[in-house]
């Protein structure tokens, strides 16, 4: 078989294939969420979202809105040195995201149906 078929028989192969996976997935909501950091964002972001006393009078006392929680979520970074991953039943992760009012440390305490946000601190 000449090489200017066998690229016609892969380049058809490849159209072919690509339209397929459009139709399938079209319309799907599908995310590649592979990094430890993606994954806990992601596990954090999709529970009922909890804040404590301390949490709220932080908020409160700097005039913070707690909706900036939903965006370190979104593009906050996971501090693994200082979390607690071994914890039974919950675990405890450090967030560190950027706002418009500074960079801010979350601990989060990210249980099976529940993440409750113990603490907020600014690190600047």
């Amino acid at each position: 078989m000449k090489l200017a078929h066998r690229l016609g028989y892969y380049g058809f192969g490849l159209v072919l294939g690509i339209i397929i996976l459009i139709f399938f997935l079209s319309g799907k909501r599908a995310s590649c969420d592979y990094s430890p950091t993606a994954r806990v964002l992601k596990n954090i972001r999709i529970k009922e979202r909890n804040f404590s006393e301390e949490s709220l009078a932080f908020f409160a006392n700097h005039s913070i809105d707690t909706a900036v929680v939903s965006k370190i979520l979104q593009k906050g970074d996971v501090d693994f040195s200082e979390s607690k991953t071994d914890l039974e039943p919950c675990n405890i992760y450090v967030l560190i995201g950027k706002t418009e009012s500074g960079e801010l440390k979350l601990h989060i305490e990210n249980c099976e149906e529940v993440a409750t946000v113990l603490s907020v601190e600014k690190t600047e």
